[in-house]
């Protein structure tokens, strides 16, 4: 194994270049600790799930430096970061991953404003009378 394996994760405008270093499971996002720049636990729960599916929380360090869209897709980004440090790291990984859907990039954005409507698929109201 290499000094460090790496992964880049996506989600909508989030972006997630992903470190894995031989450790004893601490998670560093922008140089903070998880819980720091994340305090729910649910988005807590959300990064840890790759290594806690494949027994390997104990296992590594992970760095991770993160940008663009908001707290939750930042955080489902970083999932993804993880999940694809891990297969890099181990490919035999990559069915328990996979079954899991760690390892699809989630491709939903948010759609663009259209003209001559409120929003994206909202129009303005229409009066008959």
């Amino acid at each position: 194994m290499s000094e460090f394996d790496y992964g880049t994760g996506r989600r909508k405008n989030a972006t997630a270049r992903t470190r894995l270093y031989a450790g004893n499971g601490a998670i560093e996002v922008n140089g903070r600790k998880v819980e720091d720049y994340f305090p729910r636990k649910t988005l807590q729960m959300i990064i840890r799930q790759p290594l806690v599916l494949t027994k390997l929380v104990d296992k590594f360090d992970v760095k991770v430096n993160v940008c663009g869209g908001g707290v939750t897709g930042q955080a489902e980004a970083v999932r993804h970061g993880i999940s694809r440090a891990l297969l890099s790291a181990d490919p035999s990984l990559r069915g328990v991953l996979k079954r899991a859907g760690f390892l699809t990039r989630d491709a939903r954005k948010k759609e663009r404003k259209k003209y001559g409507q409120r929003a994206a698929r909202a129009r303005y109201q229409y009066s008959k009378r």
